[in-house]
């Protein structure tokens, strides 16, 4: 058992066509991002098993967390140990494919379960 994260590009009307485009295991700062965005946007209750979706304003604002070194500091039972700096060219990369995903008409939509 674990975190698991997804990121995946979603055809704009077609929900469950998806594709993945990103996963990271046990990156609990990322989570602890998501999930402050997924309150920004109206999310409420527990933030497990729900979709985020990503604006390319969403994704300057992570890569200038990532680059920042400032993602939030969060733990969870099954979370893991910080794996900020293990992550970071994959972040970016993540960041890189999302917004030209976006520029190209898909969705971009993050999701976890723990």
């Amino acid at each position: 058992m674990g975190l698991d994260q997804y990121a995946y590009r979603v055809v704009a009307h077609d929900a469950d066509n998806r594709e993945e485009i990103a996963y990271w295991r046990k990156h609990p700062n990322l989570q602890g991002w998501m999930e402050e965005l997924w309150r920004e946007k109206g999310g409420e209750g527990d933030f497990n098993c729900v979709d985020v979706e990503l604006t390319l304003e969403d994704l300057d604002r992570l890569k200038a967390s990532i680059e920042g070194k400032i993602l939030p500091l969060t733990g969870g039972f099954f979370f893991g140990n910080n794996a900020d700096d293990h992550y970071r060219e994959e972040d970016l990369a993540f960041i890189a494919d999302a917004s030209t995903a976006i520029k190209a008409g898909y969705k971009v939509v993050y999701s976890s379960w723990w």
